[in-house]
C-alpha cells in the first residue's frame, strides 16, 4: 500500500511490529509535521499511541476483535486545531461478505432499544451526542443484507441469542429478539426450535422432549398463521385445555382445531392412533418446552397481524379469513377434506359444497414444475385475475363447464395465491384471496379464464400477483 501511494504521489511509509524505535519516531515526526500523508501499519498503534492530528484512517484487513477494531478507531478521534473531522474509509467489508458489521456499529452504539437494522434505517439516532454515522443508499443496503445474512447462519443465531440480554438489557423472549434483530419469524425456524437454539446458547439448561423434533418441523408451518380468529381461538382453547369441550364446539372453530392437528401431525387423529383431536393437544402439552414455545408463537403472531381480516361466504360456517395466508393441508381441511395428502394437482373440487379451490404458484421454476404446468397466472388489475387451467382442461369438458357456469349451477370458484413455492422455512402458504366469478375464457386444454373477484386484491399483495403480466 505504501508503495502504491508513494507511486501516486502521495508521500507514505510503513510500519510493522518490527520497526524499530528510531523508525516509528520518524514516521511519526514525518506524519506530524506533513512531510508524509500516510503511515500504513500493521499489528501497532492499537492503544498506547496519541496522535491527534491523525484526520483519516483506512482499513484494510479484518479482525473479529471489537477492542482492537475500537483502538484503531481512536487513533483518530482526538481534536486539534484546524481538524474538522474524522474520515474512516473501511474497505474491509466490499471485500470479505463475511465481515461482521453489525457489531462494529454496535460497538460504536453502545446499547440500543431500537435494534442494529432500525438504526441503520433511521440514520443512526443512538449514536451519542455530536456525534453521526452517515451511509450512502448503495453501502445501507449492502450492510443490511451483509447483516441478514449473518443473523441467517445457524452460528450467528446462536451468537446473538447467547449476548442478547447484554447486548440490549431486554428480556430474552421469541417477541423481543425478532423485533430487535427486525427478523421475520420464518427466518428463525428450520432445523431448530427457539428453545433448542436458547440451550444451544447457554441460556437454558438442556432438555429432552419426545415431541421436539415433531413441534420443530411444525413451528415452521405454525409461523405462518395469521388469521386473527384463528389464532384468538388457539391461545384460548391451548391456555385452557382442560376446559376444553370439544364435541360442543361450533363447527368453524372445531374445523380450526382440525386444521391447527394437521399443522402438526399432517394427518387424521385416528391415523395418529388418536382417539381424538384432544389426545394431540394433551400431547403436546406434556412437552413444557414445545409447548410454551408454541404459545410464544401463537402470540407473536397475533400482535404482529397489521391488516383486517374479514369472513367470506363460502356456504358453510368456514373458518378461513380474506388475506390471511394458509397451507393448503390447513385450506383442504378447513373444507373437510381430511386426506389432503392425496391432493397434489393446483385444483381440487369439493363436490358436497359445489366448491373449486384453485391454488395457483405465480412464479414457476422448471425444477418443480412439468412444461404442462407451467401455467400462466396473474393478476390483470385489483379485481381481474388471469388463470391458466390444467393441460387437459378442454372448454366444452364437465370440468371446463363448471368452471364457466358456476354461478348459474350454485357453486363457488375460489383462490389462493402464492408467489414462490418455497420460502425460508420451507413451503410457502396462500393467501386466500377470497371467490371470484367467471368472466371470460379463450383457448382450450388449457383454459385462459379471466375471473372477477368477489373482493379486491390488496396494494400490498398487487406488487407480486401482476409479476407475470406480459410487457
Amino acid at each position: 500500500m505504501a508503495r502504491q501511494f508513494n507511486e501516486a504521489g502521495i508521500a507514505s511509509m510503513t510500519l510493522t511490529s518490527d520497526s524499530s524505535d528510531d523508525e516509528r519516531f520518524t514516521a511519526r515526526k514525518a506524519l506530524t509535521s506533513g512531510k508524509i500523508r500516510f503511515i500504513f501499519v500493521v499489528d501497532i498503534y492499537n492503544e498506547g499511541v496519541d496522535i491527534p492530528e491523525i484526520n483519516t484512517i483506512l482499513f484494510l484487513r479484518p479482525t473479529e476483535s471489537l477492542t482492537v477494531f475500537l483502538q484503531q478507531l481512536g487513533r483518530g478521534l482526538r481534536i486539534t486545531e484546524d481538524k474538522e473531522c474524522l474520515t474512516v474509509l473501511d474497505f474491509v467489508g466490499q471485500a470479505n461478505h463475511r465481515y461482521d458489521f453489525e457489531s462494529k456499529f454496535k460497538a460504536l452504539l453502545g446499547k440500543s432499544s431500537r435494534g442494529i437494522v432500525n438504526e441503520i434505517k433511521n440514520g443512526f439516532p443512538g449514536v451519542p451526542t455530536g456525534c453521526y454515522i452517515q451511509l450512502e443508499r448503495r453501502a445501507t443496503e449492502f450492510i443490511l443484507k451483509n447483516i441478514k445474512e449473518s443473523i441467517g447462519t445457524l452460528s450467528g443465531m446462536i451468537s446473538r441469542i447467547s449476548s442478547f440480554h447484554d447486548s440490549t438489557s431486554l428480556d430474552l423472549s421469541l417477541e423481543n429478539f425478532l423485533s430487535y434483530y427486525h427478523m421475520d419469524i420464518r427466518e428463525i425456524y428450520g432445523r431448530y426450535s427457539f428453545y433448542r437454539l436458547k440451550e444451544r446458547a447457554g441460556i437454558i439448561e438442556d432438555f429432552n422432549e419426545p415431541l421436539e423434533k415433531v413441534m420443530t418441523k411444525a413451528f415452521s408451518r405454525i409461523c405462518s398463521i395469521n388469521s386473527r380468529k384463528w389464532l384468538e381461538f388457539l391461545i384460548s382453547a391451548l391456555d385452557d385445555l382442560d376446559s376444553l369441550d370439544v364435541e360442543k364446539l361450533e363447527p368453524e372453530k372445531y374445523r380450526m382445531l382440525m386444521m391447527f392437528h394437521f399443522t402438526v401431525w399432517q394427518k387424521s387423529p385416528g391415523m395418529c392412533g388418536f382417539t381424538d383431536v384432544m389426545d394431540g393437544l394433551i400431547k403436546i402439552r406434556d412437552n413444557s418446552n414445545m409447548f410454551a414455545e408454541l404459545l410464544e408463537i401463537l402470540r407473536y403472531n397475533l400482535n404482529s397481524i397489521d391488516f383486517v381480516d374479514e369472513p367470506v361466504d363460502l356456504g358453510f360456517e368456514s373458518p378461513l379469513y380474506l388475506h390471511c395466508n394458509y397451507t393448503r393441508d390447513q385450506i383442504l381441511v378447513a373444507f373437510d377434506y381430511l386426506t389432503p395428502g392425496n391432493v397434489r394437482e393446483g385444483v381440487k373440487y369439493i363436490p358436497d359444497k359445489k366448491i373449486d379451490l384453485l391454488f395457483i404458484t405465480l412464479n414457476k421454476s422448471e425444477e418443480h414444475y412439468s412444461p404442462s404446468t407451467m401455467y400462466r397466472d396473474y393478476s390483470i388489475s385489483d379485481s381481474l385475475f388471469h388463470w391458466q387451467s390444467q393441460s387437459t382442461t378442454s372448454e366444452d369438458s364437465a370440468t371446463g363447464q363448471r368452471y364457466v357456469n358456476h354461478s348459474r349451477n350454485g357453486g363457488k370458484i375460489v383462490l389462493f395465491v402464492r408467489e414462490n413455492r418455497e420460502d425460508m422455512a420451507g413451503a410457502s402458504p396462500y393467501t386466500f384471496l377470497g371467490t371470484a366469478s367467471y368472466l371470460s375464457h379463450t383457448g382450450s386444454r388449457p383454459m385462459n379464464v379471466v375471473w372477477k373477484l368477489d373482493r379486491p386484491i390488496p396494494a400490498r399483495f398487487l406488487a407480486y400477483t401482476n409479476v407475470m403480466v406480459p410487457a
